[in-house]
């Protein structure tokens, strides 16, 4: 509750039903508490048994549906923001977002000092699309055998680079080596005992869910968490500076922001488009009623009353939509109508829920960047291991000097922790650290995954490798440049191999295509913006980028292809 002690003039009562519980949708609490506008007192008079009977209360309980100051207050800054903005706002304000990882571990283990351009790789083809076998064109930065290329030939004829390539300037590159053929490491971990096994699976679904319920999809769940709550709370406390809140009814682990340019932003959930500013507008908007809101809340009345709230932040019925669906996911809401234009039927309302989803005041913040940095600020040790917790991989490069320092320090014992704690694998390299979920379970975006787009983006991910990975003896510590051309060629190479024969009717829009995969690469931080808003080139590839393409042969033999170097230059 303390988050939510926003609006001034307020005081704490207790509310409830008869039986102890307070909320709609079957779950509630015996503790629970309201926050209530505090009114003047009533003069003696009035409350006289010999006097006038006084008004009839509102059958209804609506007349004092008013909005919480400070979260009506994110509303604006949501409305003001910038779409980037917007969903760093979200991740401060809410912190529901879900742990992200890469699954596959590499081939084989690595010296932790070894780069990740030339460190083994989690290299695994695209399914390839039945056709007949083609000749093997001439080596590239990671040259295969005929039985590893299905998934990374560019579709040119041998010796070409490509008819949707542009010309480009090249450089000697050492040839490479094929692949060892072996089979990947199994996802087995070593045995735990049954306690070790059901904090494990209770903290991972805590950072895949932050918010559970003993009804929701999740619930199998809840008694785990129920069972190991205090371990469970001085370890997120501990390790990670998240406040974990267990009731009768939910768990909610406050994670913290992630500061700007990092945020995870939040889809609808059903049909997976992305929130605009005017969308979380209206999520804000609609959650500062509903902290108050009775239990049976007609449909109408809130969105009047959403629209008396805020008559500046008029909205369409899809961005209202949008918000309320986003809150049925939650369970905040219950009986949400399935059309949205039906104003008549009446919502069921857990305002105990309702008050579980912010997990920052806004009111404490001066505006949106102030909540933002507000909400990501944490001592170096603390900083990094969320970094750790959160994301697919931290970059040395990205990391302020004193969390850098930190990470060298404890580059070992920092994620072993982390590692012990959720049942994850620690990949040590040279730019960074990565923790690694073999499970493939702790992530909300998987890479090998299902479908054309997480297809095409691996296919596009490891030939974007191959054309412009660090040579042994360049620099490997910082992000490397991709041409403009170079994108748009590989896409097409790809479009040539694997279209429309194979039902990927996806390729056909070129445009959708590169704006959909780099979109994703992005979000799972192989791929990055250039820093300048000309163009060429417009994105840099990522160290991490390399795990999935095929490791490259760093010592091949002299004059073993059209790229490669003389024997003194590569051992020069």
């Amino acid at each position: 509750m303390e988050q939510q002690e926003y609006a001034t003039g307020t005081t704490r009562v207790a509310a409830g039903r008869p039986d102890g519980r307070t909320g709609g949708v079957g779950r509630g609490t015996t503790d629970a508490v309201l926050a209530v506008p505090v009114v003047a007192s009533v003069p003696a008079a009035a409350t006289r048994s010999d006097g006038p009977p006084a008004p009839a209360a509102d059958p209804s309980g609506l007349a004092g549906l008013s909005p919480d100051p400070g979260l009506l207050r994110l509303a604006h800054w949501f409305a003001a923001a910038t779409p980037g903005t917007a969903d760093d706002l979200c991740t401060a304000s809410f912190g529901l977002y879900p742990a992200r990882h890469f699954g596959i571990p590499a081939d084989t283990a690595a010296d932790p000092d070894v780069s990740w351009w030339h460190g083994p790789t989690a290299h695994a083809g695209a399914v390839r699309r039945s056709r007949a076998a083609r000749p093997a064109r001439g080596p590239r930065r990671a040259r295969r055998d005929a039985a590893a290329l299905p998934a990374v030939r560019s579709g040119a004829k041998p010796g070409t680079p490509g008819r949707h390539r542009k010309p480009e300037r090249t450089r000697p590159v050492a040839a490479a080596q094929d692949r060892s053929g072996q089979e990947q490491p199994g996802t087995e971990q070593i045995p735990v005992d049954r306690l070790t096994a059901e904090r494990r699976i209770a903290a991972r679904l805590l950072l895949a869910h932050p918010l559970v319920t003993a009804s929701g999809p999740h619930a199998d769940g809840f008694p785990l968490i129920s069972r190991h709550r205090d371990w469970l709370t001085e370890r997120f406390d501990t390790l990670l500076g998240y406040r974990l809140v267990v009731g009768p009814w939910h768990a909610r682990l406050c994670k913290a922001g992630l500061g700007p340019g990092a945020a995870r932003r939040l889809e609808h959930p059903g049909t997976g488009a992305p929130f605009t500013p005017a969308d979380y507008a209206q999520l804000a908007l609609a959650l500062a009623l509903l902290v108050d809101a009775p239990e049976q809340l007609p449909y109408r009345r809130l969105l009047d009353a959403m629209r008396a709230a805020a008559p500046d932040l008029a909205a369409a019925p899809a961005e209202r939509a949008m918000a309320l669906a986003a809150l049925a996911d939650w369970q905040v809401l219950g009986d949400l109508p399935a059309d949205p234009a039906d104003a008549t039927s009446v919502l069921t309302v857990d305002r105990e829920l309702a008050r579980a989803v912010p997990a920052g005041p806004p009111a404490l913040a001066a505006d949106a960047a102030d909540l933002i940095r507000r909400a990501a600020d944490a001592e170096p040790a603390t900083a990094v291991r969320r970094l750790l917790a959160e994301t697919p991989a931290v970059l040395a490069a990205d990391l302020p000097e004193d969390q850098r320092a930190w990470l060298r320090e404890h580059r070992l014992s920092g994620p072993a922790a982390l590692a012990d704690f959720l049942g994850l694998e620690a990949e040590l390299r040279a730019e960074g650290v990565a923790l690694l979920d073999p499970a493939d379970e702790l992530t909300d975006l998987a890479l090998p995954g299902a479908g054309t787009l997480s297809q095409a983006a691996l296919l596009l991910v490891e030939r974007l490798v191959e054309d412009v990975r660090p040579l042994p003896g360049e620099p490997t510590e910082g992000d490397v440049p991709i041409p403009d051309a170079l994108i748009d060629g590989v896409l097409g190479d790809i479009a040539d191999e694997y279209g429309l024969p194979a039902g990927w009717d996806y390729l056909a829009d070129r445009t959708a295509l590169r704006r959909d995969a780099l979109d994703l690469l992005h979000r799972l931080g192989l791929v990055t913006p250039a820093p300048r808003a000309s163009r060429p080139p417009s994105w840099l590839l990522r160290p991490p980028a390399a795990r999935y393409a095929p490791a490259p042969d760093l010592l091949p033999a002299p004059g073993a292809g059209r790229h490669s170097r003389p024997a003194e230059q590569q051992h020069a």
